[in-house]
């Protein structure tokens, strides 16, 4: 085997090796990482996949409303609307063969006065244009007889049964996965400060040296517009767009049914309830423009407003237990829709503006950015099939190690349960920091096993996990 054809390496610190590549991906959110996924399935490229921070999804990609979208309400015509179409599509067969777990729970967008209820047809109207027919506007009755717990006054609902809710930190280290074992490099801790054309390729100054490749995507998310400027454009600009969310308890989770969403407005879809496929019950987001694209932090006035719009919504959820808050930042631009674009005499693609719904665009977005450098002059070499890749399964609705007697009687550190608000165990623990792309840190960690994201908040298993992670598996279960 060729070293182009080889696996890939994953360097979070020291010197860049002095490789030439023909692609560099910016950015290992859930967006870069298909991109580098996409690229890998072209034997003999010559791929890397860089990243500042010391993690894949490490940005949005790690904090968002984890819904796999139907994309009834996008912009018909809109790139949007063709991507998150087909990426609903891809995404969903994906999830299947590589175990990310995947629940269609359906969404109701609810009305609650007399000015939303008479928005719905419009809002159906859009589903047909979008392609997506299986939507409905159902009355009050029905409306309460599959929310039980609904608050009072709703006028009704449009229903959109294809929603689903998905695993958002799986489906990001899915792709880097296969991707690194298709060939790619991934350079974590590896800002880039400055691109510098020169003849065929771009030299990028970054924090772990200079970094040369013929052909570069720009997948940064919030930063997209900054690198952008380094290749003198200057198309959007990234207003971060801070989500606050409220994750409950999982005694919480039989008081909702479906994604409850609220009648758009052109800040997004405002605040929902949504089940998570870990057990939990989301409250969120807020909509805050900032202008900090680090401020990932909870206010007291963002948590305040997301218990006066959830006590309308689910009243009950509000004497549920608390189990998390986070805050997330979208990549919104001045636009309403992605700004995706190829300038082919500079080898360059821009892939900008990507907000909530680039997690189910993310494979189609691929296929596209893959079709945008071969118009800058990639030579693409026939595609093939990546070997199969089999994720852990971190939902709750489906068979998790410590419930499998048969891994347990293979292996019984299967069995020996480390954190036991969310039922994970040392084999899990252990093989997630024997993977192909180990976790940076014991954040990471959690987003691999879900280790300390429960009720307690590490409080019980934190001291025990943090040494697994430094001695990497190999201290004792305690």
């Amino acid at each position: 085997m060729s070293e182009a054809e080889s696996a890939g390496r994953v360097l979070r610190s020291g010197a860049l090796p002095d490789t030439e590549y023909d692609v560099t991906v910016i950015g290992a959110g859930v967006v870069g990482a298909a991109i580098a996924r996409e690229l890998a399935r072209h034997r003999g490229l010559r791929i890397a996949l860089v990243d500042a921070a010391n993690d894949v999804g490490e940005g949005t990609s790690k904090a968002n409303t984890a819904i796999l979208h139907t994309g009834f309400d996008a912009v018909p015509g809109s790139l949007e609307a063709r991507l998150v179409r087909e990426g609903r599509r891809l995404l969903a067969a994906y999830a299947s063969e590589c175990g990310i777990p995947v629940e269609p729970v359906g969404a109701l967008l609810v009305a609650w006065d007399e000015e939303q209820l008479a928005a719905l047809p419009g809002l159906l109207e859009k589903a047909a244009r979008n392609g997506y027919h299986a939507a409905q506007i159902i009355g009050p009755d029905q409306v309460r007889a599959r929310e039980p717990h609904l608050g009072p006054g709703a006028l009704g609902a449009l229903d959109v049964p294809g929603e689903s809710i998905i695993c958002p930190w799986t489906t990001t280290l899915a792709y880097a996965t296969q991707a690194v074992r298709g060939g790619v490099d991934l350079h974590l801790n590896c800002h880039v400060r400055h691109v510098d054309p020169d003849g065929a390729r771009h030299e990028l100054t970054t924090s772990r040296g200079t970094l040369r490749t013929r052909h570069l995507v720009n997948a940064a998310g919030l930063h997209a517009d900054a690198i952008d400027r380094l290749l003198g454009h200057d198309d959007f600009t990234v207003t971060p767009r801070r989500g606050q969310l409220i994750v409950f308890d999982k005694f919480a989770r039989d008081l909702v049914n479906h994604i409850l969403l609220p009648v758009p407005t052109a800040l997004g879809k405002g605040v929902l309830v949504a089940p998570t496929v870990y057990g939990n019950v989301l409250l969120g987001p807020t909509a805050e423009e900032l202008d900090d694209k680090t401020a990932t932090g909870s206010t007291a006035e963002g948590i305040a407003l997301l218990r006066e719009k959830g006590r309308r919504i689910l009243p009950e959820l509000l004497d549920e237990e608390v189990t998390a808050v986070y805050a997330g930042l979208r990549a919104a631009t001045e636009h309403d829709n992605y700004r995706v674009s190829a300038h082919k005499e500079q080898r360059y693609v821009t892939v900008g503006g990507i907000r909530s719904t680039g997690l189910t665009a993310s494979l189609a977005m691929a296929a596209h950015v893959t079709e945008l450098l071969a118009t800058t002059g990639l030579g693409l070499p026939a595609a093939r099939d990546l070997p199969p890749l089999r994720m852990p399964n971190l939902g709750e609705a489906f068979p998790r190690p410590y419930q499998r007697a048969d891994l347990i009687a293979a292996d019984p550190a299967y069995g020996t349960v480390v954190c036991h608000c969310e039922r994970v165990t040392r084999g899990e623990i252990r093989d997630a920091l024997a993977a192909t792309i180990p976790p940076g840190s014991p954040e990471g960690l959690r987003r691999r096993t879900r280790a300390g994201a429960g009720r307690c908040q590490g409080f019980h298993c934190g001291a025990q996990v943090r040494e697994l992670f430094e001695k990497g598996g190999e201290s004792g279960s305690g």
